[in-house]
């Protein structure tokens, strides 16, 4: 099967190409039946699939997968476990490669940790559960990617990873709620990344006292502010309806260590799916003028032949 005709080949493709800033293989002792780039494809796809290792590794007995990518033999699932457990989030952060975008947007989510037993619910007679992972976003709006990201144990105020996520992004506006408006914070987008601040100003702190250094960002960023911009901000909960709906919003991994690297290969799936997509879209669109004024011309020739 060509990969044009499939959907998996593609996103395959897309995964193996974000991994060329991975080492193959961590250690130069090691057996080399499988090497890094193949075993992190398949964790990303099993976000893909929403299956298990075990299952992951059926579905990999009856498709040509394997084949695709290069391995000698099909793993069992006990060496993706491992190899899950072994590699860290930092590693993972190179698929997420791309920082610069013409407007940005913060915001922030949690996922569940829900994996207790009905039986232990019933129990301990706790309905609810108020620990979750939450998770803060920089995005593209306009490709609608994720930037970089910052995981934590929630509950946490989504201000306090505004740094992390905003450092190293390129970008000429800045969109973010009233959650994470503060002077340094405008500061930092003003006088940092040379972009304009686009972050909602709360009705109460217009007129609260601030440091006489920071007073001068505030009111540029009232006076700058647009509002139509600053609606596209609302992509960001495009975004994080299109990761839970596809990828699930329940976290199956129940150390925190690993939840987090759980989170970033559902980022990393989401990543591969939009720029394939976004790619494919281009493709169609450019070919769509050329068709059109195909279609054209045939009309016109039939009705100048009286048809």
């Amino acid at each position: 099967m060509r990969k044009e005709e499939s959907e998996y080949l593609r996103f395959i493709d897309k995964a193996l190409e974000l991994c060329k800033d991975i080492p193959r293989y961590f250690s130069k002792f090691s057996n080399k039946v499988y090497c890094n780039h193949q075993k992190i494809v398949l964790l990303v796809l099993k976000q893909k699939l929403r299956t298990t290792y075990r299952d992951l590794v059926e579905l990999l007995k009856v498709s040509s997968i394997p084949l695709y990518i290069g391995l000698k033999k099909i793993p069992h699932h006990t060496t993706l476990v491992k190899f899950a457990k072994k590699i860290k989030p930092r590693l993972l952060d190179l698929l997420l490669p791309y920082r610069k975008s013409t407007i940005a947007g913060l915001d922030g989510t949690g996922f569940e940790v829900e994996n207790r037993s009905m039986h232990y619910k019933i129990r301990t007679g706790i309905k609810s559960y108020r620990r979750y992972i939450k998770l803060c976003v920089s995005s593209d709006l306009e490709k609608q990617i994720i930037l970089k990201q910052e995981i934590h144990k929630g509950p946490r105020h989504d201000n306090k990873d505004f740094l992390p996520i905003i450092d190293g992004i390129q970008a000429k506006y800045v969109c973010a709620d009233k959650g994470y408006d503060s002077f340094r914070n405008h500061m930092v987008i003003m006088k940092t990344l040379k972009a304009k601040s686009l972050i909602k100003i709360k009705e109460y702190s217009v007129n609260k006292r601030i440091p006489r250094a920071g007073r001068k960002y505030r009111e540029k960023a009232i006076r700058e502010f647009d509002e139509t911009l600053y609606h596209q901000r609302s992509k960001v909960e495009s975004i994080f309806s299109s990761i839970k709906r596809k990828y699930g919003s329940c976290l199956k991994a129940r150390t925190f260590y690993a939840q987090k690297k759980e989170v970033i290969l559902k980022l990393i799936a989401y990543n591969i799916d939009r720029m394939v997509n976004f790619y494919l879209l281009f493709i169609r669109i450019s070919a769509e003028p050329v068709y059109q004024s195909h279609k054209i011309s045939y009309n016109q020739n039939v009705r100048d032949c009286g048809v």
